[in-house]
């Protein structure tokens, strides 16, 4: 199965959802939460990512947006390649956290 969105209308709105690896409750921590709302917040305003709505829950996210640049699938690409990426190094770090031992796989 492909893990690349397909968008066939470039300037069209999108329904999309992401979850994480093994539906981990990674969203349950604020600074976890922190990271995804931050990373949404960038694209809105540096990548042209139009936000109509979206619902963050506590191993997945729903998103309705538009990419006003035309390029969906290039800010679908970057925000989740950061966020998974910035994600893992903040649960690495977190001095209490006890999911450090998991193994995060990379597809």
């Amino acid at each position: 199965m492909s893990r690349k969105y397909k968008f066939h209308n470039p300037s069209a709105a999108y329904f999309i959802s992401f979850v994480t690896v093994y539906w981990m409750d990674v969203f349950t921590r604020q600074e976890y939460f922190s990271v995804l709302v931050n990373s949404l917040e960038h694209c809105r305003k540096e990548k042209g990512m139009e936000i109509y709505a979206y619902c963050i829950m506590s191993s997945h996210i729903h998103l309705i947006f538009r990419a006003a640049n035309e390029n969906p699938s290039d800010i679908i690409r970057d925000f989740k390649g950061f966020t998974a990426r910035k994600i893992i190094q903040t649960i690495q770090e977190h001095p209490q956290e006890s999911r450090k031992e998991w193994r995060f796989v990379r597809f």
